[in-house]
């Protein structure tokens, strides 16, 4: 690296942590409702009875909500259309999802008629002579016969919820017209006011949704035929302040241009929310705590270096988040910490690579100690740049298909593969090349970390591992172990989550440890013999009921049941999805695992040879399929998290064997006519020790995830956990043994020599 691209990137990296820094401390994180706490509510369109449920539709759906949302007077709502006919609204702060799904899915068709009289009884939406009859709210049991409509709600500029201290009305809604709209509502109050003070035919409905909501009568002071001028009017009927601001609110916002219906609803509390980003932080810093020691006593100076470039990583990487506006999920905090383990993964590639090339250097090296960490540096860009895009692979995926929270980790996992790119080929490098010119370090290059090979690098030179020779003996084990996963999945089926099957689960939380046999035999008494109750938290003070879709009288009943067990309840989380939803979730699940695997072996046939890029997909689908068929047998849901963390696994494995098979490519170029077995178990012993430290370096993280991340994120570290461990064995045992079996079938064809020019000297 010459002077001057050195001092180019100094100054780029030192730009890019000031401008971090800048952000991190000035702009606030845009954090996920399953952080903050509130509800989430996915609308979708339909077809009504003249109009098509299409975009521009939907479009249109969206901003009268949007109407209806600024009327509830939540803070910093969030509407935004997904998909042709989806709506998603988030709503922080609102605990109850029944009061925003009352108010924002209702079409809210708002109509004012005159009173024709009084009849006998309803009869729907039209009376035997024809007019409408609604039951009066004023005074049950009592009907009005109405008109056609005289005026509709598009007519109405402004509605607001009104304290009427002065005529003792209570709260009401003052509605204000618009020009053309007060004209005809003059008329009809003036109409109106021309009947006998107790004809019925002196008052006007206010109808919502065919009901009426209001049907106030004429004062003795509004003149015949002159009604009431200036454009406004009064609702009243007895509201109470929430009930007076919804109808405010779906006033003001009009009518829909199509129905909606709700297809998902989520509720998290603040406390589950609060308690989840503690978790996650310590779970983080004990885990980069626990990574950043291991580097330095493994790597010593350069394991210094690389732990002062990890924390830049960390700075960057939320920056990233921050800046981009991207919402920062419970995902995407462990997508955010688990790239921790990518940035290790290539810190420790080059330290590897360097040692090697020290020990190749001999004397050499001990007079510029930055020759090997140059030369490492240029030989693992391949191996950094394959194992990162295909990590880029799984994240585009959960970004693609993914939903909701899960989105936010491939996001922050995206972030984290570029930042690790950023921070280790050019930081690390520049803190290295700078720390190995001190005259000091050149005196003692024991300190740097790469003058000795390693314990465990020591030791395989001593005794080679010869994993080849009994390559047919490793494949057959691994095939048995995969007829156990695939029993389990057979045998104990897989158990999908709420999200890809439809229903609802709430979780609640009690003030007592709660009997999972008590509240269980309680729920089915109450009319759920289908339910499925767990007990979880400390204590056993966290209860979750899994049910078919159920509507809230249902839930209502479940928690009267709940309460007679375990005493007060308080709801920490609410999930309902609807079962079109829910096969349609299923069903872009199954295509982002398919995708991920098409994706994989794609990049990897064009990167290498078809049969070693065949070895690395089966590797790694071995891996998913041996995940899958473990959470089989532990009876644990398949659900949009564990979806995350297989796609996680996909590029963890692949990495971990692209690795492998690009020190076996360079082996073979160099090989001098060793035997493939020989040089795949060169490359197996000389990429052993990066295999090891960058997997334990994940280790702490995700054992530190699994152990206080709290119960959201303990299937995730553990289907992780497994993925890592089995992506390390799977390379030595899977991927490897198959390349050399496929190379041995179709060998590479041999490189054709260069043709000698006449009077060429050669």
């Amino acid at each position: 690296m010459t002077a001057r691209s050195a001092l180019r990137r100094a100054l780029l990296a030192l730009a890019v942590v000031a401008l971090s820094l800048w952000i991190a401390l000035t702009t606030a994180p845009r954090l996920g409702l399953d952080l903050r706490g509130g509800t989430r509510i996915v609308l979708q369109t339909e077809d009504g009875p003249t109009t098509r449920a299409d975009a521009a539709a939907t479009d249109r759906a969206l901003e009268v909500l949007r109407k209806r949302v600024d009327g509830l007077g939540v803070a910093e709502p969030s509407l935004a259309r997904a998909g042709e006919r989806r709506i998603v609204v988030e709503l922080p702060g609102l605990r109850d999802p029944r009061e925003a799904a009352e108010v924002i899915g209702r079409t809210a068709q708002l109509t004012f008629h005159a009173v024709t009289g009084e009849a006998g009884g309803p009869a729907g939406p039209a009376g035997a002579d024809g007019k409408r009859v609604l039951a009066d709210p004023d005074a049950p049991g009592r009907f009005l016969a109405l008109s056609a409509p005289a005026l509709t709600g598009d007519g109405v500029e402004n509605a607001e919820a009104v304290l009427d201290t002065a005529n003792g009305r209570g709260w009401t809604v003052d509605l204000s017209f618009r020009d053309g709209a007060a004209d005809g509502w003059a008329r009809l109050t003036g109409d109106a006011a021309c009947a006998q003070p107790a004809d019925p035919a002196r008052r006007v409905a206010i109808v919502l949704d065919d009901r009426i909501v209001s049907a106030p009568g004429m004062q003795a002071g509004v003149p015949c035929g002159a009604g009431i001028g200036g454009g406004s009017a009064q609702i009243t009927g007895g509201f109470s302040a929430q009930e007076a601001r919804d109808l405010a609110a779906l006033v003001q916002g009009g009518a829909l241009p199509v129905p909606v219906t709700t297809v998902e609803q989520s509720t998290v509390g603040p406390t589950l929310g609060a308690e989840a980003i503690r978790a996650s932080a310590l779970a983080a810093a004990i885990g980069l705590a626990c990574t950043g020691l291991f580097v330095m006593v493994v790597y010593r100076l350069l394991g210094v270096l690389a732990t002062v470039a990890l924390l830049l990583y960390g700075l960057i990487s939320y920056a990233a988040v921050v800046a981009l506006g991207a919402t920062l999920t419970l995902p995407g905090l462990a997508g955010f910490v688990l790239a921790v383990g990518i940035a290790v993964d290539a810190n420790v590639l080059v330290f590897e690579r360097a040692r090697e090339e020290y020990a190749a250097l001999g004397r050499a090296a001990g007079r510029d100690l930055r020759r090997p960490v140059t030369v490492a540096f240029g030989k693992v860009w391949s191996a950094v740049a394959d194992s990162h895009v295909t990590t880029l692979l799984a994240a585009g995926l959960l970004f693609a298909f993914a939903t909701g929270p899960v989105k936010g980790f491939g996001v922050t996992l995206a972030i984290g593969v570029v930042t690790s790119v950023l921070t280790a080929m050019v930081i690390t490098r520049l803190l290295a090349d700078a720390a190995l010119r001190l005259p000091a370090v050149r005196r003692r290059p024991e300190l740097t970390g790469i003058a000795s090979p390693g314990r465990l690098r020591t030791r395989l030179s001593r005794r080679a591992p010869r994993v080849m020779a009994h390559r047919r003996r490793w494949l057959t084990g691994c095939a048995g172990l995969l007829l156990v996963a695939l029993a389990g999945i057979g045998v104990r089926g897989v158990e999908f989550g709420v999200e890809f099957t439809g229903g609802r689960v709430v979780q609640y939380a009690a003030e007592r440890p709660v009997d999972a046999d008590a509240a269980r035999t309680a729920i089915a008494a109450a009319g759920f013999p289908d339910a499925v109750v767990q007990t979880t938290g400390d204590g056993d003070s966290d209860v979750s009921v899994r049910v078919r879709e159920t509507g809230d009288d249902e839930q209502r009943d479940i928690r009267e049941a709940l309460t007679g067990v375990a005493g007060p309840v308080t709801v920490e989380r609410d999930d309902l999805i609807g079962p079109s939803l829910g096969g349609e979730l299923r069903t872009h699940a199954l295509l982002a695992l398919g995708l991920a695997v098409a994706a994989q072996l794609l990049y990897l046939t064009v990167r290498f040879r078809w049969t070693y890029a065949t070895a690395a997909v089966a590797a790694m689908t071995q891996d998913v399929l041996l995940v899958v068929g473990l959470f089989a047998w532990l009876g644990k849901p398949f659900d949009s998290v564990f979806l995350a963390a297989l796609l996680t696994v996909v590029g963890y494995s692949v990495n971990d064997s692209v690795v492998v098979l690009d020190r076996l490519r360079e082996l073979r170029r160099r090989g001098g006519g060793v035997p493939l077995a020989d040089l795949a178990d060169r490359a197996v012993a000389q990429t052993l020790p990066r295999t090891v430290n960058t997997g334990m370096g994940a280790l702490f993280v995700l054992v530190a995830l699994a152990v206080l991340g709290g119960d959201s994120l303990t299937d995730f570290s553990v289907a992780l956990l497994a993925g890592v461990v089995l992506g390390m064995a799977s390379t030595v045992f899977t991927a490897m043994p198959l390349a050399v079996v496929l190379e041995a079938r179709h060998p590479a064809p041999a490189p054709t020599a260069p043709r000698r020019r006449a009077g060429a000297v050669v």
